[in-house]
């Protein structure tokens, strides 16, 4: 996976608004995640956010150890805007695969789609999800459950239940991975919602 072209593609999008993702507000799945969570000293790490309403919405419920990372400015200089007191320190302009630090709970808001489906590309993402949790933390999350295309430039990118779980279970158990009942009425029928913990 070649960082470079990556934020180059990713930046090219947003300068272009071709946000078609952008909701505007955070998705409903992780909102009623976020909801029913009670401890808010948990560290929290969302990768490929974007425009991170996710992340917003967890800052003004009380969650203070939440980290944004983009592989693009644009979006982080957005929600930096929007949220003058989050604390810079905690939005990354990084490689998600580059990372190091471990946390409790990662969200995925369809990053995993986001990126070219090789198989190796693939592995490596549900790899380095592991690496980055403590021992049995989550991930937790929304995947795209739409026809994986041979069309390189149609992001984001799909796949199905079967497909996603051959690369996440050699690295996490399975708690829950069903279609979405709470999608956005555009996504109905369009979105698997996943809880995951590390092996």
């Amino acid at each position: 996976m070649r960082s470079v072209e990556e934020q180059t593609y990713w930046t090219k999008r947003y300068k272009n608004q071709q946000t078609g993702w952008n909701i505007g507000y955070p998705s409903t799945p992780i909102k009623e995640y976020i909801d029913q969570l009670t401890n808010k000293e948990i560290s929290i790490l969302i990768p490929g956010a974007g425009n991170a309403y996710e992340a917003e919405y967890l800052w003004k419920k009380g969650f203070k150890n939440v980290t944004v990372m983009d592989i693009s400015e644009i979006p982080l200089m957005d929600f930096q805007k929007r949220n003058p007191e989050f604390p810079k320190s905690q939005l990354l302009l990084e490689d998600f695969f580059q990372h190091k630090t471990q946390y409790d709970l990662i969200f995925e808001q369809t990053f995993f789609c986001s990126f070219i489906p090789t198989d190796d590309n693939r592995n490596v993402y549900a790899e380095q999800m592991a690496k980055l949790l403590k021992p049995n933390k989550k991930l937790v999350g929304v995947w795209f459950d739409i026809p994986l295309t041979g069309n390189m430039e149609k992001r984001p990118f799909g796949g199905d239940k079967k497909l996603y779980l051959s690369y996440l279970e050699p690295f996490f158990e399975t708690i829950t991975y069903e279609r979405c009942y709470n999608s956005i009425p555009p996504r109905m029928g369009n979105e698997l919602f996943g809880i995951f913990k590390k092996r």
